[in-house]
């Protein structure tokens, strides 16, 4: 007879819970009823799917045959309700300033942060869209423009609940976290933490030549994934999805994961996309 095996640790397992019955639920729980079928996204932290409505669903998000929404489902315990709020908070500020962000909708009572079954979860309108071609100078000096409206209200006003990105966050606490924890292994101790002294000094005397580095709201994970290009309409352009990492920061960390090859290709690219940027 076999042994039977433990129980999964939640910690190790937070999704084990999150059956298509439990995802199809929640969204009822929400006014979201779905017709049972649901597609699982790529996300790497949440849960993600689109979730196809009854027709004519009081909710939908428009009057159609085969309307969806898009759920997200959080990690628990990795973000706090107020540090969920304050993303909410922030897409659908951008948002109602016509930048083509996608934001959350609200349910019940105007709340966009819903909870179900021990998991908490927001709904969105799905928007289509392809990924953009970053090598197209027009794509990228478009995209810059946009990121500098962001960035723009972004600046109005400090997160207050939201961490912020800087050597302390990034740098010296992830090093004591692993340090205090072993999980460096012990042939590797001294190398690793001569190493990781010597990038964290380094990153400190770029902040130094730098100056006055002002921090501002970011998307905070401005790749090319998280963003939906669509072609023809009034809606042509991007659409910047998925602020899960919304923080302070300086505003290259929105810049940076744009650019790609070698040193002059960045540079170039770089320069088309501050050309929007600066517009």
């Amino acid at each position: 007879m076999q042994t039977p095996l433990p129980p999964p640790d939640a910690a190790l397992t937070p999704y084990s819970g999150l059956t298509p019955d439990l995802v199809l639920d929640a969204l009822e729980s929400a006014g979201f009823l779905g017709d049972g079928r649901l597609l699982a996204l790529n996300s790497y932290e949440n849960r993600v799917y689109q979730v196809w409505l009854e027709e004519g669903a009081a909710n939908a998000p428009a009057p159609s045959a085969n309307a969806s929404v898009v759920a997200k489902f959080y990690r628990p315990a990795r973000w706090t309700d107020a540090k969920i709020l304050e993303e909410h908070a922030f897409a659908i500020e951008l948002a109602e300033r016509e930048i083509p962000v996608v934001a959350p909708l609200p349910t019940e009572g105007g709340r966009t942060l819903n909870s179900f079954g021990g998991f908490r979860f927001a709904v969105y309108p799905r928007r289509g869209g392809r990924t953009p071609e970053l090598e197209d100078r027009d794509t990228l000096e478009w995209m810059g423009r946009f990121i500098g409206r962001i960035h723009a209200v972004g600046a109005l006003r400090p997160f207050v609940e939201r961490p912020a990105l800087d050597i302390a966050s990034f740098g010296t606490e992830p090093r004591d976290w692993l340090l205090a924890h072993n999980f460096i292994p012990a042939d590797l101790h001294d190398a690793w933490t001569s190493v990781v002294k010597q990038a964290l000094e380094g990153v400190t005397r770029c902040y130094e030549r730098a100056g006055a580095v002002r921090s501002l709201r970011l998307h905070g994970d401005c790749h090319a994934g998280n963003v939906l290009w669509t072609e023809g309409g009034e809606t042509r352009g991007p659409h910047f999805v998925d602020f899960d990492d919304c923080r302070m920061g300086p505003a290259v960390q929105d810049l940076w994961m744009l650019l790609s090859g070698d040193r002059a290709a960045m540079a170039r690219g770089l320069a088309d996309v501050l050309a929007g940027y600066e517009d």
